[in-house]
């Protein structure tokens, strides 16, 4: 029939002829034929199902532990999330022990799912989706340079020793669950032969962690969403006692509690004296807080650093808790006046200054830890010191360089240039309270200026520097146009604080500082009693 140009007909249904539709369209009565087909399928799927449950985590426990495996008794360890590499390690090195042979079975899909190694071995538990297959890990740092760890995130270690099998589950931590740490369960028959296999991978995991002695910067993504990388390795910095720039009473009292103390510390520990200490380096922006860090944690070779800095600081408690375990140990936090109108994370209303306070106070007084505080406002810090007398043992003001202080940073920062200054007083006297910033900056600028000039062209000849270069440069940065950058750069000259002068309620510390409103000497230790001769507010 055609309608409207168009032929009406009914399509043949795909895969049969046209001329064999009419017996299919009446075909689903059952033939003789169908019988066989049917049977077939039928053992296919029976046969799919047995090899299946063969294949089964159930099957494959039962037949490692043997039949009475649904009444052994489970152990069970957990970490936290950031010491999933420390768990790794400590568990290869248990696994690689004098008589002790393994296979590691993984398990597929585990991913949003709670299970735990008693459900596995129950004969009526259903675990539907989870499987047997490859072992999933994560590449983790563990060293500078790059160094890593492959960390399993779920997989069965079958293990054999001479006391018999035993079964290891490890699950690392959840990719999209930032509360969910690392965890290790062990079955096996005999008194406590499981809760011994968690005990022992604990402590090598504490033995072989691979943070120890290293310097490790922890970032907001450290315990956080992100699963990626937990921690950031960073090299020792490297920096001469003669680069550090500072007059010599602050440097010497810097030394004495940082150095010194690690020095002697089993001396001082036997003689009755505490080996925990708080020290403040607070002044102007680019007078070498972090320079004199630097130099500080170059010289505690082998000793373990973490770095605190931005959304990381909320995790002190966990900085602390490494701290504890890989004594002896520094940390460092960094511009620590910007937490303290930050509200820490959760329930209440404790500033996070505070609950930085108390971890420091919380640890023990014997205990090898260092903390190292740096401000440039030291005004916002005074009433929790205040109010938390003893966290802090020494603070010292990293004044603004002197002129001699000026003269040694113009030499110091002269790298491989040719300075041929005439009158080299006239670039110091004209520099009168500014930062080691600006003085790094404005040989810079007077190099770039020289660079230009004919006959400074070839690449291989060090750049000469003159008192006019020099003067040029000057004068570019003090112009009142450049303000902003002046004060990026610390401060206009003139601008900083009056040297000798001497606030009312100011704390003058051995260093020769002055913290104000600390109230008495006595109430932070490691304050001098009197004032040394000669000191004044740098």
């Amino acid at each position: 029939m055609q309608r409207h140009g168009f032929l009406a007909y009914t399509p043949p249904v795909q895969g049969i002829p046209v001329g064999q539709q009419a017996l299919a369209e009446g075909g689903d009565r059952p033939e003789l034929a169908d019988v066989g087909r049917l049977a077939r399928r039928l053992v296919r799927q029976v046969v799919h199902i047995a090899r299946a449950e063969e294949a089964s985590v159930r099957r494959l426990l039962a037949d490692y532990l043997g039949g009475q495996v649904g009444t052994l008794p489970v152990a069970s360890g957990s970490w936290p999330r950031y010491d999933h590499v420390n768990v790794q390690a400590g568990l290869d090195a248990w696994l690689a022990e004098p008589g002790r042979e393994h296979t590691v079975a993984g398990l597929t899909g585990f991913h949003h799912r709670v299970f735990g190694l008693a459900d596995l071995i129950q004969p009526d538990s259903w675990q539907p989706g989870l499987g047997l297959g490859s072992v999933t890990t994560d590449s983790l740092p563990a060293g500078p340079g790059g160094v890593t760890l492959a960390c399993v995130q779920c997989a069965l270690y079958l293990v054999t020793d001479p006391e018999g099998p035993i079964v290891l589950l490890v699950r690392g931590p959840g990719e999209h669950n930032p509360a969910q740490g690392v965890t290790v369960e062990s079955v096996a028959a005999g008194a406590g032969r499981a809760q011994r296999a968690i005990d022992d991978v604990r402590r090598l995991s504490i033995a072989r962690n691979v943070f120890r002695g290293h310097v490790i910067e922890f970032g907001g993504e450290v315990f956080g969403y992100d699963g990626g990388a937990l921690l950031g390795f960073q090299a020792r910095p490297q920096v001469a006692r003669e680069e550090v720039v500072l007059p010599s009473d602050v440097l010497d009292g810097i030394e004495r509690q940082v150095l010194g103390v690690a020095r002697h510390a089993g001396r001082l520990l036997a003689s009755g004296q505490h080996l925990k200490r708080g020290v403040l380096l607070h002044g102007a922006p680019g007078t070498g807080k972090t320079h004199t860090i630097r130099y500080l944690l170059g010289q505690l070779s082998g000793v373990t650093v973490m770095l605190l800095s931005g959304r990381a600081l909320r995790l002190i408690a966990e900085a602390c808790s490494v701290a504890r375990t890989l004594q002896p140990s520094v940390i460092v936090v960094e511009d620590v006046d910007l937490i303290a109108e930050q509200r820490e994370y959760g329930e209440g209303e404790h500033p996070l200054l505070f609950q930085l306070l108390n971890e420091m106070d919380g640890l023990g007084e014997d205990l090898d830890i260092t903390f190292l505080l740096t401000t440039n406002r030291a005004d916002l810090l005074e009433p929790a010191l205040a109010q938390r007398p003893g966290r802090v043992d020494h603070a010292a003001l990293l004044p603004l360089p002197d002129a001699d202080a000026r003269l040694r940073l113009l030499h110091l920062y002269q790298g491989r240039l040719v300075l041929d200054l005439a009158d080299p007083g006239a670039v110091i006297s004209r520099t009168e309270g500014v930062t080691a910033s600006f003085m790094k900056e404005l040989l810079r600028r007077a190099a770039l200026r020289a660079a230009d000039e004919p006959g400074q062209e070839e690449a291989s000849t060090p750049i000469r520097v003159t008192d006019a270069h020099l003067a040029t440069a000057l004068d570019q940065l003090l112009d009142t146009r450049n303000e902003l950058t002046q004060v990026l750069l610390g401060g206009r000259p003139g601008s900083g604080p009056a040297h000798g002068a001497r606030r009312a309620g100011q704390v003058l510390h051995e260093d020769g500082g002055y913290l104000a409103g600390l109230g008495d000497v006595g109430e932070v230790r490691g304050a001098a009693d009197h004032p040394e001769p000669g000191a004044a507010d740098g």
